[in-house]
């Protein structure tokens, strides 16, 4: 096995996994700060360094049309998106996840209009959390490109068989240029295998349906709760398949990456790529001498639940840092998701919950340092605030 050494972005190497996986058909549609992946993509079938069927289609909601056709077809199909295309692709999306149809999605994480901005937060795909996907968010390059590989292998296991979307933050990860690994096509190759769709359309000696209609009864509720019941099984087989990955390349692969918590009194719990400041905080404050740590879900539908409370059982307060709202809400959306997890297992931890980067508004280091600092406050009672906005005055 030959890996490449290289520096590469985000995209770049999406690009490249997705060039390696040689889906049979792409259909896409290209939006900032997405469309280098497909740019990319295009040249590879243009150049004839894949067999893949690329789709140029007239917009986003079109494009996941396409893709949701060609998938029922019996194909092994890939697209790309962001921020106002997956919007615009939202009609279809529980769409891909009622018909089981394991497409496999990058989603270059930006904010939602209006007002109108190019650059990264979590608003687009947590405003799709709840369709029915798989979601995975990379914190670094080389984790979007190794997060796409093993989404195809989730994606297309016979126990999952669900749409995959694996984001990574707008110009922090899919722009900026950083080491990574590229693995040899044939290691790439051999760990997704061939697809052999299992209820194929196309295949006219064994006839099915796909998009039946619904209306009588409690189909409608039973067809729901295989999917809630497919997600709830999904952890494990998602962990079975990264632990194989991790195995042919050395790079670890945790459903939830837990930093220094074995003994942590105070705990971030934090998506993406603003875990790479959190920790480089809390690095500092150890030295010092506090015991702080940080929590960053790899995978985040299904929650892991568990994972998350097994690294936080310990702490005496825990902040959420969320990377986008919900207005009307009175937590943001993966604060929802940890409280939710607490409170099933019984845990009593206080949390203060934040709202951070929208727009791509930075995360900087002593803002870390300030919310570890109010995670003290909170266990002497000095901090009441259910949530926040952080870095603004409001």
């Amino acid at each position: 096995m030959t890996s490449q050494h290289f520096s590469a972005n985000g995209n770049g190497m999406i690009a490249d996994a997705m060039r390696q996986v040689d889906p049979d058909v792409m259909a896409a549609y290209p939006i900032t700060p997405q469309t280098t992946i497909v740019e990319a993509y295009a040249k590879f079938v243009a150049d004839g360094k894949v067999h893949t069927e690329y789709v140029p289609v007239e917009s986003e909601h079109s494009a996941l049309s396409a893709c949701i056709g060609a998938s029922a077809a019996g194909a092994r199909v890939a697209t790309a998106t962001s921020s106002q295309g997956l919007a615009y692709m939202w009609e279809e999306l529980p769409i891909a996840a009622g018909m089981r149809c394991p497409i496999v999605m990058a989603n270059a994480n930006r904010a939602i209009s209006a007002p109108i901005n190019i650059h990264g937060d979590h608003s687009d795909s947590m405003s799709a959390r709840d369709t029915g996907w798989l979601m995975f968010y990379a914190e670094t390059a080389q984790e979007a490109y190794d997060n796409t590989i093993i989404a195809f292998k989730c994606a297309e296991d016979e126990n999952i068989l669900l749409p995959a979307m694996v984001c990574l933050d707008g110009f922090v990860t899919t722009h900026a240029m950083e080491r990574c690994v590229l693995e040899d096509d044939s290691t790439v190759k051999y760990y997704v295998g061939e697809y052999e769709p299992l209820y194929p359309l196309l295949d006219t000696e064994h006839p099915v349906s796909h998009g039946m209609y619904a209306n009588i009864g409690d189909m409608y509720m039973r067809h729901h709760l295989t999917t809630r019941r497919v997600l709830e099984g999904a952890a494990p087989i998602i962990e079975k398949h990264g632990k194989e990955w991790e195995k042919l390349t050395g790079r670890p692969f945790e459903l939830v990456d837990a930093w220094g918590c074995e003994d942590a009194d105070h705990i971030i719990v934090v998506v993406g790529s603003a875990a790479g400041n959190a920790r480089h905080a809390a690095r500092i404050l150890r030295e010092q001498g506090r015991k702080v740590g940080v929590v960053r879900p790899r995978v985040y539908r299904p929650f892991p639940a568990q994972q998350v409370v097994d690294a936080c059982k310990g702490a005496k307060a825990v902040a959420v840092l969320n990377r986008s709202d919900a207005p009307g809400a009175q937590h943001g959306p993966v604060c929802e998701d940890v409280m939710s997890a607490f409170y099933t297992a019984g845990l009593n931890i206080p949390v203060n919950d934040y709202i951070v980067g929208l727009g791509g508004a930075d995360i900087s280091l002593d803002l870390m340092v300030q919310v570890y600092d109010e995670l003290e406050q909170r266990v002497a009672g000095e901090y009441t605030t259910d949530i926040a906005y952080l870095g603004i005055e409001e």
